[in-house]
């Protein structure tokens, strides 16, 4: 796929890599598969709901890392369905047992803490009003609304300069609810288009004040959240998802490389656990192409454990994790499809396919919990 560069013939592949156990920070994993952050729209009213305890104790196994789906850390950040939050106590008491079905498992539990920025409509905000951004673009396309009915993204507003500190700041308390919910950790969604990702990209932010312009500017508010965050919870807790090969209509940057490395110092300074990078050839949306691009200068530089994502296969990760191109590799529709994913990646047993019908909907059974595991008689190794 010419996402592993010359990493692969460094080292020999081990068989089965992604089975190999991990020490990540202070989390003990048992194999390299991680799930996804995954919207769903299955938490009704931003509620999470009884049944994602089922969902996600299907896809935990003991020593596992999961992370949620994007969460939202305030009504401001809302852009999406029937998405969850975590910025009220029904949220945190909403959590707790969902929190609880995977830990019960022996999983660990990271909440993926989201802000959408412009990817919004008035619908979502307080008192209809218009989302926000680093500037004054409209993304173009539709977004479904809360009565699902579809509407075109509403233009937003630039946040003034003084109110940016604010949004670091709802960031700090989402990340403390999420530790009073139970949540092993958090992870910081800076990746595909949303808030953080509006100031990062330089094809996008023209702001003119100390958020936009040089690379130090536009990475300013993503590393404040990121320091107030592991401030709150541990600098142990905190990882961070990112794509900066994507772009979103002019959301691109001229030089993702050093976009990339120059965070993955910063990262560095930070001591965060994790950074979540999605592969180049995810370019925009879930379109894949060949690209020679990779993400080694980023493995390089950052010193914490490094996650990779972007339509991997079994075969993908065992070369990913055996050449030492990655710690942990992530896998979203494959675990969607698959409860039992670690089982059937040990076994190279045949899997689900995936309904994609059923990744968004209020459906709390359909597409969301009745995926088949594999006959468990005709099993012989186990995770």
């Amino acid at each position: 796929m010419g996402s592993y560069g010359g990493a692969a013939n460094e080292s020999p592949v081990i068989p089965n890599a992604l089975l190999a156990p991990y020490q990540m920070g202070q989390f003990s994993l048992s194999h390299r598969i991680v799930m996804a952050p995954l919207t769903r729209s299955r938490a009704i009213g931003h509620v999470p709901q009884p049944a994602a305890a089922l969902y996600y104790a299907q896809r935990a196994t003991p020593g596992g890392l999961i992370i949620t789906e994007a969460t939202n850390i305030s009504q401001t950040a809302t852009g999406w369905v029937d998405s969850p939050g975590i910025y009220t106590e029904e949220h945190i008491e909403a959590w707790k047992p969902i929190v609880k079905a995977v830990h019960d498992k022996g999983g660990v539990f990271f909440c993926q803490l989201w802000h959408v920025g412009r990817v919004s409509h008035t619908a979502f905000q307080p008192n209809g009003s218009a989302p926000v951004s680093s500037v004054v673009e409209r993304l173009e396309g539709e977004v479904t609304l809360p009565n699902y009915e579809e509407a075109p993204y509403s233009t937003p507003r630039a946040l003034e300069t003084e109110e940016i500190p604010l949004i670091v700041e709802d960031y700090r308390k989402a990340a403390r609810n999420a530790i009073a919910a139970g949540f092993d950790g958090v992870e910081i969604h800076a990746a595909h288009g949303y808030l953080p990702d509006q100031f990062l990209k330089d094809g996008f932010n023209t702001r003119t004040d100390r958020y936009g312009g040089s690379l130090e500017n536009r990475c300013r508010f993503p590393l404040d959240v990121v320091r107030a965050v592991a401030e709150e919870v541990g600098s142990e807790r905190t990882g961070i998802r990112l794509s900066v090969f994507q772009y979103h209509d002019s959301m691109k940057s001229s030089d993702p490389i050093g976009l990339g490395t120059y965070l993955c110092e910063h990262f560095n300074a930070a001591k965060i656990l994790y950074a979540h990078f999605v592969e180049p050839r995810m370019r925009a949306g879930q379109t894949s192409i060949q690209t020679e691009q990779n993400l080694q200068p980023f493995r390089k530089v950052f010193k914490g454990t490094f996650l990779v994502a972007g339509g991997y296969s079994r075969e993908d990760g065992i070369k990913a994790i055996g050449s030492g191109y990655a710690d942990l590799v992530v896998y979203g529709r494959l675990f969607l499809a698959n409860p039992d994913l670690p089982k059937r990646f040990a076994l190279n047993a045949p899997l689900n396919s995936y309904d994609r019908s059923s990744f968004y909907s209020p459906d709390q059974v359909k597409g969301y919990t009745d995926y088949p595991f594999l006959d468990e008689n005709k099993l012989s190794p186990s995770l």
